[in-house]
């Protein structure tokens, strides 16, 4: 078991749950809420809700569930170089998007216009809203009754106005910090960056699967091409002959590159601000970071992709088609709430028609408009 630097969470210190419990005997505090995560059912949906390419588009590329178990792995790589919470990190990675709707980004954006006049959408207060209420597994309360911790990771940007609803529902709690100008634990901060490590890499090796990103195209973006040029020193030919490898091994150096580089800039963070404890580290600038040069070079990449991906004419078509399901659907259900399944029907009708929506998987939700309206947008768009 590795030894937790002072500024880690510590388990045994943690500020506790909205319900108090009986400590378990064989588990962390963090440990379970991990385990409880694993175990929600908006976890397991996660296989089926989509990335970039929508769920349809082919089995090999990414989803959210297989997004959230990199982020947990690197985050835990990097965490236990520097003595921060292994479990807490692991934790807050395989929760950051249980709240993320169907059709990736698209989807987020329909739902957030359908809800505007009703406060809105945003799948990290969503994420908080399915591990506070939505999920139903325990006969004592609502939600997974997650630690502060954990759930504070979760809540990765809030409005100030939003921030001061949670704070007068919960006074000293999640939104507190949002407030005060306060940062979130290291181990939040770590998993933020472990998340845009994972999706940069990933999704350059699923635009490539899908042919709308090319290798020599790759060249242009300054992190992939000082890698490339290694692998082509190092290993001859291996581009022409196995291309496949040659993209694995370009993006498991460029990996472990930014992995060496966010402990050393965040080692030499720590040592100058000489914080001595988790809440110390809470209360200064952010300390767990990319050096200057990385964080330039992860800009640029993100830069690419945006131009070069996500709004590639073809993965516009097809997020396009899940906005218009998303939208659709949103409208089918406020004109005719019977529609629902009981459970989620509610007072405040949008916003359960937002959970709602927002915990379908792609196929389902293609499933539903079919099923609604008579037709199949996706075979339409063939």
């Amino acid at each position: 078991m590795s030894t937790l630097a002072p500024y880690a969470s510590d388990p045994a210190r943690s500020r506790g749950r909205r319900v108090a419990e009986v400590p378990a005997p064989t588990r962390s505090e963090f440990q379970r809420d991990r385990d409880r995560i694993v175990h929600s059912s908006a976890f397991r949906r996660l296989v089926y809700k989509t990335q970039v390419f929508l769920n349809h588009e082919g089995d090999l590329f990414r989803t959210r569930l297989t997004h959230s178990l990199e982020v947990a792995q690197l985050g835990r790589s990097i965490a236990r170089s520097l003595g921060l919470n292994e479990d807490l990190v692991e934790a807050v990675a395989l929760a950051h998007d249980l709240g993320h709707t169907p059709f990736g980004h698209a989807g987020q954006d329909a739902l957030d216009e359908c809800m505007r006049a009703h406060g809105g959408f945003e799948h990290n207060l969503q994420s908080l809203r399915v591990v506070d209420r939505l999920e139903r597994r325990y006969p004592e309360w609502d939600g997974l009754n997650l630690c502060f911790e954990t759930r504070e990771g979760i809540l990765k940007r809030c409005p100030l106005a939003l921030a001061e609803h949670l704070e007068a529902e919960e006074p000293g709690g999640v939104g507190e910090r949002f407030l005060r100008g306060h940062q979130p634990s290291l181990e939040a901060q770590l998993t933020n960056l472990a998340d845009e490590i994972a999706y940069n890499a990933h999704d350059i090796d699923d635009g490539v699967r899908s042919g709308l990103l090319q290798l020599d195209q790759l060249r242009d973006v300054p992190l992939f091409a000082r890698f490339a040029a290694e692998v082509d020193a190092d290993h001859g030919r291996l581009r022409d002959a196995e291309p496949r490898r040659f993209l694995a091994e370009v993006i498991r150096r460029m990996l472990s590159q930014q992995v060496y580089d966010v402990i050393d800039a965040t080692g030499a963070a720590l040592a100058e601000a000489g914080v001595s404890s988790a809440d110390e580290a809470r209360q200064v600038p952010p300390l767990v970071a990319f050096s200057d040069d990385m964080k330039r070079a992860s800009v640029e990449l993100k830069r690419y992709l945006f131009r070069h991906l996500y709004r590639h004419p073809q993965v516009m078509a097809t997020t396009e088609i899940g906005r218009t399901i998303v939208r659709e659907l949103f409208a089918a259900y406020l004109a005719a709430p019977q529609e629902l399944p009981v459970e989620h029907r509610g007072a405040d009708a949008p916003r359960a028609v937002a959970d709602y929506i927002a915990g379908m998987t792609d196929r389902f939700a293609c499933r539903e408009h079919r099923r609604l309206y008579g037709r199949d947008l996706f075979a339409l768009g063939d």
